[in-house]
């Protein structure tokens, strides 16, 4: 049921931190968000370069956004969403309104919140399409934290389908992808069954410091090592479905 969900109830929330993240993450995460402040206003601004752009890491305290990929995929989604009106935009997974306040739709299976539609992507009926559909660190757990009874690999592309159906002609849909979380979603991303028709690899080579790197070389990365979460992540490009 959803009340008994994992990100609705607070134990077995921990169970499953501790086993996503280790026993030390548990007791280093609360101190990072303590020194939050403390430590984002002694940060150097750093660049890493998207799409042959450069573009500003970007620091915030809300979920450790200095300390992890967060820092990355906020300015590369927001980039994205420059280019369009918030009325045609979909996120999916309710991440950017963390962070300020959003125009456009937001679809969440699991997070209550004002505005929030609280549907799962494979029975959402939208009245009309959208121009840009874009999900952060989300299509990973689909499957593998939620309901964990089939492959996810294979509901991580229904999810893609369904997404992809929500499109306008010359539509996007833009996902970004820890890479060595789930096991599934990284034979997808390594046997190329996702099917982008664009794709960068982003890996962390410093506290601060990221870099395009190769699908390889994405994929050697570690989930959680050297770096706390992922030190490498996909940004995945998919238009409409035919």
């Amino acid at each position: 049921s959803m009340a008994s969900h994992l990100y609705n109830s607070g134990f077995a929330k921990v169970i499953w931190f501790v086993r996503r993240f280790g026993i030390c993450e548990l007791f280093l995460k609360p101190i990072r968000c303590i020194f939050a402040p403390f430590i984002i206003s002694r940060l150097d601004k750093s660049e890493f370069t998207f799409d042959d752009r450069l573009i500003s890491l970007f620091y915030h305290a809300y979920n450790m956004t200095w300390a992890n990929e967060r820092s990355v995929e906020i300015p590369i989604i927001n980039d994205y969403l420059s280019h369009y009106e918030s009325k045609g935009v979909l996120e999916i997974g309710n991440v950017l309104s963390h962070y300020g306040d959003v125009n456009h739709t937001v679809l969440d299976k699991f997070e209550r919140g004002k505005g929030i539609i609280n549907e799962d992507i494979l029975n959402f009926v939208a009245t009309e399409k959208f121009e840009l559909i874009v999900s952060i660190s989300t299509f990973e757990h689909i499957g593998f934290d939620d309901d964990m009874d089939d492959d996810s690999g294979v509901k991580i592309l229904h999810a893609i389908d369904a997404s992809r159906k929500l499109l306008a002609e010359n539509g996007r849909l833009v996902l970004t992808l820890p890479i060595g979380y789930n096991p599934s979603l990284d034979r997808l991303i390594s046997g190329g069954t996702l099917k982008s028709i664009r794709s960068f690899f982003i890996c962390r080579i410093g506290p601060l410091k990221w870099e395009t790197t190769t699908i390889e070389k994405a994929l050697a990365c570690r989930y959680g090592s050297p770096f706390p979460y992922a030190n490498a992540i996909m940004i995945a490009e998919f238009g409409g479905a035919s």
